[in-house]
């Protein structure tokens, strides 16, 4: 019991000093300007691809198997612990996605057809803020004028224009990103992505009208905080926010790797209109 109590201690002073070095954390400066840098590359560890919102573990996810490879269905597969769902205690501040009635019928359809559904499978650009925590890293390049975000997953890649540029001229996957500066946090407002893109593996979604408002702020050598408030009328009640950690990757020359996704799906989107088949 000793030294359960001793270990409590440790670890809620070890908290305690974490948080007091955070709030008290001054970033290193851009070369040239009075900003922090956000240079390097940066990844989400939690299972909020899966699902943001709070969830428990669940059975292995299912392929159906049919004429043409996997998709659409005849057989249900089960892949046992390399398909399951790991927990997750979920990103959004406000525990529950506040949908509407209709959206949120929507999202319970979309998670009961999520293999068949979800535009990640399809390797689809994930669109924002769902880039950000996928299971792959990310860059930031940043200098006294630009800053541009580079994504493994799919060679994704968005501009963030630090000039007002007005309206999104056409929707996008990966939306039109406007860029500012509040103190040290880092500003991103997105518009004009595509209705196409979810959230997560679990049906969450959004119309084409979503307003996204990302903030960036440096909490250690080696941590951003990540905030996302979501706006959209025609989909939720009220504006909500996700909120995580980022982790630098501090790997000797740490750097993006190829992951062109569209191979691996060729087959599942374009395989029934083989003139032969492949053998099964």
């Amino acid at each position: 019991m000793a030294r359960y109590i001793a270990s409590l201690f440790v670890g809620f002073s070890l908290f305690l000093g974490v948080s007091s070095f955070a709030e008290d954390y001054v970033a290193p400066r851009l070369s040239g300007t009075d900003k922090p840098d956000l240079n390097g590359v940066w990844q989400a560890l939690n299972s909020a691809n899966y699902n943001i919102e709070m969830h428990t573990a669940s059975h292995s996810m299912q392929l159906r198997e049919g004429p043409h490879g996997p998709l659409p269905a005849v057989k249900t597969l089960y892949l046992g612990a390399v398909g399951s769902v790991p927990p997750g205690l979920g990103v959004v501040k406000e525990g529950n996605i506040p949908y509407t009635e209709e959206a949120l019928a929507k999202r319970d359809e979309n998670k009961a057809n999520w293999i068949d559904r979800d535009p990640e499978i399809k390797c689809f650009l994930p669109g924002i803020p769902r880039a950000n925590y996928m299971p792959q890293p990310f860059q930031i390049f940043h200098n006294p004028s630009a800053v541009f975000f580079a994504y493994q997953y799919a060679g994704a890649v968005r501009e963030v224009y630090m000039d007002d540029p007005g309206e999104a001229p056409v929707d996008s996957w990966m939306g039109w990103s406007a860029g500012s500066w509040d103190g040290d946090t880092f500003v991103v407002e997105v518009t004009g992505q595509y209705a196409d893109t979810w959230f997560d593996r679990a049906g969450n979604h959004h119309s084409d009208q979503m307003k996204v408002t990302e903030r960036f702020t440096p909490m250690s050598p080696n941590h951003l905080m990540y905030e996302a408030t979501i706006e959209d009328p025609q989909t939720f009640t009220e504006p909500w926010t996700i909120s995580m950690p980022l982790y630098r990757r501090m790997e000797e020359n740490a750097q993006l790797m190829e992951f062109r996704c569209v191979e691996f799906v060729e087959e599942l989107m374009y395989g029934q209109w083989r003139r032969n088949p492949l053998p099964r």
